[in-house]
């Protein structure tokens, strides 16, 4: 009993291990659809974000517009009828370092005064700030993997 115990505790050690990132700075996208030429969409405004004609920056190096050790996404869009034929919208992607709400791997939203919808997506998993919306941290599921398995071998 006490034997498995240890290989237990051994292998939580090692799951843990294998999701932690070491000396490494958290990459993420950088564009903005303001920059982008006239018919085109680069950051993904009104087409979806295609990450294979973007590379992700560390966000302490140089490269980064703005240093920060997280990423973001802002996502803003005009009511229909701003603009004659749809929505405006608009879409930046960079490092940050300081959040409104001090949390990352949350969304806010919200809208301005002149009828302009906002969304931030605060996330810190490396290449967090394309398409997709922030995820469960890997390390929190081979945490509850690991829980759950040695869970069921000592109870």
């Amino acid at each position: 009993m006490e034997i498995n115990l240890i290989y237990m505790l051994c292998f939580n050690i090692l799951v843990f291990l294998s999701f932690v990132k070491f000396g490494e700075a958290v990459r993420c996208y950088q564009c903005s659809s303001a920059e982008d030429l006239k018919g085109e969409d680069k950051c993904g405004a009104y087409n979806k974000f295609d990450k294979r004609n973007h590379i992700a920056i560390e966000c302490n190096s140089e490269e980064s517009h703005v240093p920060g050790s997280f990423c973001m996404k802002v996502t803003q869009q005009s009511p229909r009828g701003f603009i004659w034929n749809g929505r405006w919208r608009q879409v930046i992607r960079r490092c940050a370092s300081v959040s409104d709400t001090g949390v990352t791997g949350v969304c806010n939203w919200g809208v301005y005064e002149n009828g302009i919808y906002w969304q931030e997506c605060y996330c810190s998993d490396d290449e967090c700030n394309s398409a997709k919306n922030p995820s469960v941290s890997n390390v929190l599921v081979g945490f509850s993997l690991s829980l759950f398995v040695f869970w069921r071998t000592f109870w």
